[in-house]
């Protein structure tokens, strides 16, 4: 890779110019792996909108270099770059609305690998999300997520009649899936509704083994 784009000696807005300097086709794009830029970027040292930056840069890239996928992001990585990242960032995220759907996209689709199947295994349960800001009907993006035999599956097809609805927005739903607010609190504060089973509800994030971050 060219020198003025080794990310190991780069930080902050300088990796970012950097990223944006790299063609997904070149050769300098097989030389770079996207968990080592995960550990490079701490978005505590970018601005506002710096890491909503980060994420487009790394889907552009991903369109002609699968390995910058945010699927190829290792678990526990992703979940500290989101946790890391400031309110008004995630808020910048959820402001561009490819990039939020993407995002969001990319966690329900993770939630079949940190399903817990010990706790899991006799429940059958479905879960309807709606997060705010969306393009569906009402304004939402929906989720299904149907936990089955200690296994749990996701659609954004509403095909099963839910044991309970969750609405809340995006940024808060980040913020819950990286241990940085818990639905209680969000509940009791308004951010999130629930319609249905509250007690399953409380209980919801027990069933998963969700990555804390370092």
């Amino acid at each position: 890779m060219a020198e003025d784009t080794d990310l190991a000696n780069l930080r902050g807005t300088a990796l970012l110019d950097a990223l944006d300097r790299v063609d997904g086709l070149g050769p300098e794009a097989g030389a770079l792996d996207v968990n080592e830029l995960a550990d490079a970027v701490d978005p505590r040292e970018l601005g506002k909108d710096d890491f909503r930056r980060l994420l487009a840069t790394l889907i552009r890239l991903a369109e002609t270099a699968p390995a910058f996928s945010l699927a190829k992001v290792d678990p526990t990585r992703f979940a500290n770059l989101v946790a890391r990242a400031s309110r008004a960032q995630l808020e910048a995220v959820v402001g561009e609305r490819v990039l939020c759907e993407r995002v969001l996209d990319e966690i329900f689709a993770r939630m079949g690998a940190h399903i817990r199947v010990d706790r899991a295994r006799s429940l059958h349960a479905v879960v309807h999300w709606r997060l705010s800001g969306g393009v569906g009907d009402g304004g939402y993006d929906r989720y299904e997520t149907v936990i089955s035999r200690g296994a749990c599956t996701v659609s954004r097809e509403m095909k099963e009649k839910p044991r309970v609805t969750i609405t809340v927005a995006p940024t808060d739903f980040f913020r819950i899936i990286t241990h940085q607010a818990t639905p209680a609190v969000l509940f009791v504060t308004g951010k999130i509704k629930v319609k249905g089973d509250l007690a399953f509800a409380a209980g919801l994030i027990g069933y998963f083994d969700l990555p804390k971050p370092a």
